[in-house]
C-alpha cells in the first residue's frame, strides 16, 4: 500500500483499499495484489458503503 490508500478490510488473499484523489476516492478489491474491481466514488460515504456491502458479498461467498 501507498501513503495515499487506507485498507478498509481484509479477508484472507482479499483485500479492499480506498485510494483517496483530487476527484474524491477509488475503492479497489485486491486478491493476491491484483486489483479484481476499481471503482470511482465522488464522496468517501457511497465508497463506504458499497465497501462494507462488498465485504458481506466476499465474506458470504467464503472467497477469501
Amino acid at each position: 500500500m501507498t501513503n495515499d490508500e487506507t485498507r478498509l478490510w481484509q479477508a484472507g488473499d482479499v483485500e479492499c483499499v480506498m485510494v483517496s484523489c483530487c476527484a474524491g476516492a477509488e475503492l479497489q478489491v485486491r486478491k493476491n495484489a491484483s486489483v479484481i474491481l476499481r471503482e470511482l466514488y465522488p464522496m468517501k460515504s457511497d465508497l463506504y458503503e458499497r465497501s462494507r456491502a462488498l465485504e458481506a458479498e466476499f465474506r458470504a461467498r467464503g472467497t477469501t
